[in-house]
């Protein structure tokens, strides 16, 4: 059976644009990319969403949120039953550039049995898309937190460094994906579970694998930082994280939390101050 790519995205009705725009891009590719759309949404996706061709996998919220996780995790069951070699991981936000799967694809046949990551550059806002398609190079900024080799070119991460995965825009080979075993379906609602999957495939030495040229753009929409409407979900996934590997994670936003005396250190982790709100103190 000849190598088949399929690319997996998860969404939610809050991101159907974003989710419809990177749609395109992916037809665009030559030849386009079967794709697996998971819906997270307590509801099916609506008719009219635009996923006709695509093959769309429901997972409904848990009792603690949405399941991006066990989201995956399904999604790349629908994947390898389509006889995916490959399996190409999207945020609903991000659209591929023209040589994001050539990318992965090169470097799954340069790093067999590797963890591939592209960069991400996030677009600014009022950077529309059609400016995207007409100068890509002017509006490429790869994150500065992560590597960024040239086009063509991969770098092995070194050690200790897995805790820069992130799920925006990842690829691995469905063998990879089996060896790792998947992401952990103890997360539910946001954080955590990206870093979780990466420590679980440093645990199963599998590399980490940086690819220049691969290149995925974030569509500009509000947020906040930290991202206060999910400290709940960041506490309790931070407990599940360290349980599992004995340290917290995403612990920058922690500390922007206990700055801000909404959260404190108790028992060797993290809980609530009995003043935090739901929202950004003022």
């Amino acid at each position: 059976m000849a190598a088949l790519t399929v690319a997996v995205t998860l969404c939610s009705e809050a991101r159907l644009g974003h989710l419809r725009a990177q749609r395109v891009r992916l037809g665009r590719l030559a030849p386009p990319v079967p794709h697996v759309v998971v819906w997270l949404d307590e509801s099916p996706a609506p008719e009219g969403a635009g996923l006709e061709d695509a093959v769309v996998v429901h997972v409904p919220p848990g009792p603690d949120g949405l399941r991006l996780a066990e989201g995956r995790n399904r999604g790349a069951a629908a994947a390898r039953a389509l006889g995916a070699s490959l399996l190409v991981f999207l945020d609903a936000d991000c659209v591929p550039g023209p040589d994001l799967v050539r990318g992965y694809e090169a470097a799954a046949a340069r790093h067999p049995g590797a963890l591939l990551c592209g960069p991400v550059t996030y677009l600014p806002e009022g950077a529309s898309l059609a400016e995207l398609d007409r100068d890509p190079a002017g509006l490429t900024r790869p994150h500065a937190a992560r590597p960024a080799p040239p086009a063509g070119r991969t770098v092995v991460a070194r050690d200790g460094d897995h805790r820069l995965f992130w799920s925006l825009s990842f690829a691995l080979g469905v063998d990879t994906w089996a060896r790792v075993g998947g992401f952990s379906a103890e997360y539910e609602g946001y954080g955590g579970e990206d870093t979780d999957f990466a420590f679980a495939a440093h645990a199963a030495e599998v590399p980490l694998v940086w690819v220049g040229g691969a290149h995925a753009y974030h569509q500009w929409h509000p947020t906040s930082s930290p991202p206060w409407q999910h400290l709940d979900d960041i506490l309790r996934n931070g407990r599940v994280f360290a349980e599992r590997w004995g340290s917290w994670p995403m612990e920058g936003w922690l500390a922007a939390f206990e700055e801000a005396g909404a959260i404190e250190r108790r028992g060797g982790g993290w809980a609530r101050t009995t003043r935090a709100a739901t929202e950004q103190p003022a």
